[in-house]
């Protein structure tokens, strides 16, 4: 083991080795953390993590109500200002103390470790949240099986009389001012149920608590074994989502009408950018965006090696 003084000497190699030894030294339990298996694990995990419902419906909606194509100048202002140094940030901390989002911070100064506990409460909200999106995702899977789509006509039990079926289009104009889509309903009175209140508690929707039920169990076998099964499924779980908006992409530009939509989505109102509201919108959705301030960074980062260049 080398001495003190040994690490002072001007060989990076000796150096790194150096920190190297004084901090499994300091830490015996940094030894046997666990490495990820490669950087593609490492990169694919991370894109898993920060590529959510924060990204895919959030931003859209965001840009279309602060002036459209206007929206990307504060956006990507804010991407160098403070995205990727924040991003950058998080990475390297892991990295450095290779602990997690609590303990990385008692390191740095046990008064700061409140910041991890916080961080680890909102990932607690967020995750309870977005299991429950999960859940309606598969139990659209699971009805789209079917022959005819359930929600795509009228008809079905749950629909009400005032339900607009497209495939009729002798319908007058009068008749369709006070209608709902077969898509809404089936949303609304299917697969919610939605109670007349607060007051109505309701029952439960069974077919909703098997579907939350088998997204627990997948998240569960997804992470049981560590990075060592993380890293793995993140090859399917991370790559997946970006061929699915693809082929979306395509065939919504292909759909007719698709440029005008675009142009009208995308028109830039200048006048916004005087709007501080626009502003606070752009630099809130970069910390959706890149999941900042949650410690999954910190977290991930953690187990790479110590010599990584996480900054590139």
């Amino acid at each position: 083991m080398p001495s003190h003084k040994q690490c002072h000497l001007t060989m990076p190699e000796v150096s790194q080795q150096c920190r190297l030894d004084t901090r499994s030294r300091q830490d015996p339990s940094v030894e046997g953390r666990g490495h990820w298996g490669t950087k593609a694990e490492f990169i694919l995990t991370v894109m898993g993590a920060i590529i959510g419902p924060g990204n895919v419906w959030r931003f859209p909606y965001l840009c279309y109500r602060n002036g459209g194509g206007v929206f990307f100048i504060p956006y990507i202002l804010f991407i160098f200002t403070c995205g990727i140094p924040l991003f950058f940030l998080e990475t390297a901390l892991g990295q450095y103390t290779s602990q997690g989002g609590i303990t990385c911070w008692r390191r740095i100064c046990p008064l700061f470790q409140g910041m991890g506990y916080a961080s680890h409460l909102i990932i607690a909200f967020s995750a309870t949240s977005y299991i429950i999106i999960l859940a309606w995702a598969f139990f659209y899977l699971f009805q789209s099986f079917s022959g005819d789509l359930p929600w795509a006509t009228c008809g079905h039990y749950w629909n009400t009389d005032s339900c607009l079926d497209l495939s009729h289009l002798n319908l007058s104009m009068t008749s369709r001012l006070n209608t709902t889509l077969p898509v809404v309903e089936f949303w609304q009175r299917r697969v919610l149920k939605v109670s007349g209140g607060i007051e109505e508690v309701g029952g439960l929707r069974w077919e909703l608590v098997l579907c939350l039920i088998l997204s627990w169990i997948i998240c569960y076998f997804c992470v049981w074994k560590g990075i060592k099964s993380t890293g793995k499924v993140t090859y399917f779980t991370a790559t997946f989502p970006y061929v699915m908006l693809f082929v979306l992409l395509i065939r919504g530009v292909t759909l007719p009408g698709a440029k005008d939509g675009i142009i009208y989505y995308l028109y830039p109102d200048i006048s916004r950018l005087l709007d501080a509201q626009v502003w606070m919108d752009a630099g809130t959705q970069i910390f959706f965006s890149y999941a900042i301030g949650l410690g999954f960074l910190t977290s991930l980062g953690s187990y790479n090696t110590y010599n990584n260049n996480c900054y590139k």
